[in-house]
Formats: structure tokens, sequence, C-alpha cells
């Protein structure tokens, strides 16, 4: 059987949106991607996506499931058949999610600070501070350049009309970003022209804007200031992306055992002595980053880390908060009168 008899035989079930046709009939978007695929047969497609989960596995491009006190390795899920966003749509998102961010931002800043969303009666104070993902001891902490969201990961939903919704809000420590670097570099291998046939936009800057954005953040005005990424480690769920981003941008990987803080600057240990920190791109939960600050049990931090974060000698690439409703989303907007997105 051919691809295009497999295609006749594609059911588009009704009140949902499907990403390749419309009227029983191609999306132009997909059209030169339809066309592609009908050149092969179902076998060869079939020893594509083998060939695809066989890369991912030996590569090592897999995140770990705990299930009954077990860890199981597990490839990424990954469909051959790529999903295409348009230049328009992707504007659309890009834009709506940058306002987004700002407002979220804000929202950040005022929460640990002036409080004036829950003066003003927008906010009833149970919310923020029941959520236990606040932490009281951020509060009035002086954060550079007031950036409370330095690195997000936005979930987005389609609706059945085709709309782009946000399903959620990761702001905390986001993941997913490599298997999305990965996940281009296995279509270019298993189908090396499709991508330049479609005038797919590149991703592999993306190692190098994260870098020099944790450059921009350090204290130091320093050429080449130290940066490293901090794990809770190789049992950790997302450690594939975590020595896959440590790489990338060419920095260290670090545990919390490797880092040491003496008179308030954290220092990394080498084979030759010690090495001071100036950024920190840290991949661990807020209760486990300082055991003299958060949990006292915490063995995956680096003590004194927050006194070397107050005093102004290490800047860090997280956020320490979480839950937001979509009101207070849109309320922000409005109040900085910004176009509705």
């Amino acid at each position: 059987m051919q691809t295009s008899e497999l295609l006749r035989s594609y059911l588009v079930e009704a009140n949902t949106w499907d990403e390749m046709y419309a009227n029983a009939a191609v999306r132009e978007q997909y059209k030169k991607v339809v066309e592609f695929m009908q050149q092969l047969s179902i076998d060869e497609l079939n020893k594509k996506e083998e060939l695809a989960k066989r890369l991912f596995m030996s590569q090592g491009i897999t995140f770990t499931v705990y299930s009954s006190g077990e860890g199981i390795e597990k490839i990424f899920p990954f469909d051959i058949i790529p999903r295409i966003i348009t230049a328009a749509e992707w504007n659309y998102i890009e834009s709506g999610i940058k306002q987004r961010l700002k407002a979220l931002n804000l929202f950040l800043k005022d929460v640990y600070s002036n409080q004036f969303i829950i003066k003003d009666g927008i906010i009833p104070a149970e919310m923020i501070f029941s959520c236990p993902h606040y932490l009281r001891e951020m509060h009035n902490f002086p954060v550079p350049y007031d950036i409370y969201v330095h690195i997000s990961g936005i979930d987005l939903i389609r609706n059945n009309d085709g709309s782009f919704y946000i399903l959620e809000d990761n702001l905390r420590t986001p993941s997913g970003v490599s298997y999305m670097l990965e996940n281009r570099e296995i279509t270019k291998r298993i189908f090396p022209d499709l991508l330049p046939q479609n005038n797919v936009r590149s991703v592999t800057e993306y190692p190098n804007i994260l870098h020099r954005n944790l450059v921009s953040l350090s204290p130091r005005q320093i050429h080449n200031p130290t940066i490293v990424l901090l794990t809770p480690g190789i049992y950790n769920s997302a450690y594939f992306e975590h020595t896959t981003l440590a790489r990338l941008m060419g920095v260290e990987l670090v545990e919390g055992k490797d880092l040491v803080v003496d008179n308030h600057k954290v220092y990394m240990k080498t084979t030759a002595g010690l090495q001071q920190v100036h950024v920190i791109y840290r991949r661990l939960d807020d209760d486990y980053l300082d055991p003299l600050v958060f949990r006292p049990d915490s063995a995956l931090g680096v003590p004194g880390l927050m006194s070397a974060y107050r005093k102004g000698n290490i800047a860090e690439a997280f956020r320490a908060f979480k839950t937001i409703y979509l009101e207070v989303v849109d309320q922000l907007i409005d109040h900085l009168k910004s176009e509705d997105i």
C-alpha cells in the first residue's frame, strides 16, 4: 500500500482540529510534506520510524519515568510526520507569549515586593500565601535587573477551531527544550531533504542565545564570566537535558557537592583549585537549593548559596513561584494597556 492510499483512508473526526486536513483537502502548508511522503512506501516509513527510535535510544535521548519506586528510561515521544506552524501563526504566538511573560514578571515582582495586587484587592492574600511554591524567604529579595522570569516553558494547546490556548506556565525549572533540539536533528537524519524544501526556521541558535542571556546576568562586568549548570544529578528525570544544554553552551555541569560558598562567594571545585562562579543556571527545585534557608535535610543544594545571591556575588537563572491564574494575567495586560493578543 502506498502512502497516498493510506492518506485517502484517513478520517478526520468531527469537532476536532486536524493539523494536516481541512474540508477533505490537504492544508496549504502541508502540501509539500504530503507530496514528499507519497514518494515513500509504508514499509519505508515504518523503517524510518524504527530508525528514529534507535537513534533516540543509542544517543541516550531519554527521560526517566518513576513508577512503583523504579526508574524506567523511555525515549521521548516522536512523530516522524512533522507538525507545521506557519510563520504567521508563530508570529502571533510569539507576540502573545512575550506579552504574557512581561505580565507574569510584573506579577512576580509585585508579589515579592510591594504586593499592590493584594492591597488593591485584585488577588486575595490567602491565594498567594497558601500556595506551596510561594517562598517567604524571597520577599523583598534584591533580584538583579528586576528579572524574575529568565527562562520559561509555555505549554500550548489548540482548540477545535484552530485557536491557540495556554495550558500551563512553567516558570520554575522548565524542561523540554533539549528534546526539541534533538527532534530537529533526528528529522534531519531521517528526512534530509524535507526541511530545506520547506524553508523551516533553524533552532540551532537556542544554546547560544541562552548562553548570552546567562552572560548578561553576571554581577561582574567581565568578558568571560564562569557559568555553571546546577543539576540534581544522574537520577533526575531531565538529566539528559542538563547534560545536553551544558555541552551545547560549553559550560560546566555541576552538582551541589561541586560548589562551595566562602565569604559570600560561590566557588567551583576544580583540579586546579577553587574557581569563582558568577552565574548559575540551576535545574534544582527551590526547596533543595540551600539547606541553610530551605530544607535543612537537602543534600543536593549548596549551603550559603542564598547569602551569596543576596550579597550580589552570584546570579541565578530561576524563578521561585508557580501558581498564576488566567484572570490575573488578563488584568495585568489591561493594566499595561497592551494590545489584546
